[in-house]
This record gives C-alpha cells, structure tokens and sequence, in this order.
C-alpha cells in the first residue's frame, strides 16, 4: 500500500492529460473545427478532483460541485462523442441553461479548470509558504462574481483553513518539480480554455450565466 501511495502524482497526472488534450487540439489541420472528445476531456477533468480535496474546506462546495459536474460529463461521453456534438444536442433541445444540462455543465467545469489555473499562476508568482493570497485572488477573480453573499462570506472563512503551501505538496506528493508541473497545466488548460471558450461564443450562448 505505501508504494502504491509513493507512486501517486496527482499533480503530474493532471499536467500531462491536459498537455495530451493541448497536442489534440494543436494537431488539427486549420481547414477543419477542431473537435474534442468527450471521453479524454472528462477523464483529465477527474484528475484535478484531489487538487481541490487537498485546498480543505475553503474549496469543498467547488469540489462537490464540480465532481458532480464531470460525473455527468463522464456519463454523457457513454452515448457522445464530441463536445461540439452535446452542446449541439442541448441547443436543439432547447435546455442549454437549465440545471443539469451538459453544456451548463460543461461551463461550471470550465471554470473550475481556469480557478485552479490562476491558482497555479499566483502560486508560481509568489513567494512565502502561505497559499492565501494565491487562492483567495484565484477564488475572487474566477468564481466570486457567480455566488451570493453567503458562498462568498463562508469561503473568505475558509481561507484561513488552507494548507500552507509545503502541506500541499505533501499532500500532492510532490517534489522540486512541482512548479514545472504547475507551469505545464498552466500552459495546456489555457489552450483547452480558450477552446471551450470558443464553443459558446461560436453558438451565441456567451460565458458570463
């Protein structure tokens, strides 16, 4: 069991999943809409799950939230194949902002991914142990304009609760590579952001609901 544990690099996992959905995109030809699957898209989603467990109680309504949004995500893949596909479907539906649609889903995923990439962006920008400053400006700048008071009053308290930045990757399991492996989630999520990104505003549905 300790080796098994030893072996375990969420960080790393994260990092190159979404280098391997940045290669996808890249490699399509110009002359055709780059398409993303479902499938791999909901897989790397569920490796950035332990990121948000280890940031402790200041993060767990994102962490419920969003695992209950790539679980959809998951089963949707079963039965569709491309993400333009299901956003597609929805549209003709006519549900595409309704709770539990795919594609609203899909944009609460999204922002998950872009929070934990300002975080990593703040966190390779700083210096000192502490996390607050990161998270509290990943937290203010990606998911604060979407919550009420309350949300935003119990995850200010909840700031005060955060690893420090060395109990984080212990809890990652991480070593000196870290920041390389933060720099390389940093580098392929923005590529599979601007994408999503692209999506909705190619379909008219914006981004800001």
């Amino acid at each position: 069991m300790a080796n098994h544990v030893a072996e375990e690099k969420p960080l790393r996992k994260m990092a190159e999943a979404f280098k391997d959905l940045a290669n996808t995109l890249n490699s399509q030809t110009l002359d055709e809409a780059a398409k993303m699957e479902v499938a791999p898209f909901s897989h790397a989603c569920t490796l950035v799950s332990p990121l948000f467990r280890c940031l402790g109680i200041a993060f767990k309504f994102a962490e419920l939230d969003y695992v209950a949004k790539v679980n959809d995500l998951a089963e949707a893949s079963k039965s569709i194949t491309t993400l333009h596909t299901m956003m597609d479907q929805d549209i003709q539906a006519n549900c595409v902002r309704k709770a539990g649609s795919h594609t609203r889903n899909l944009l609460r995923v999204k922002r998950g991914l872009d929070m934990v990439k300002v975080l990593f962006e703040e966190i390779i920008a700083s210096e000192g142990n502490s996390l607050k400053d990161p998270a509290s400006k990943a937290y203010t700048q990606v998911f604060a304009p979407y919550h009420g008071w309350a949300i935003r009053k119990a995850v200010s308290a909840g700031m005060y609760a955060l690893p420090t930045r060395q109990q984080l990757m212990i809890k990652l399991n991480e070593d000196d590579s870290a920041r390389t492996q933060m720099q390389n989630y940093v580098a392929s999520c923005d590529t599979v952001i601007l994408y999503i990104d692209k999506l909705f505003t190619s379909r008219d549905l914006g981004t800001d609901w």
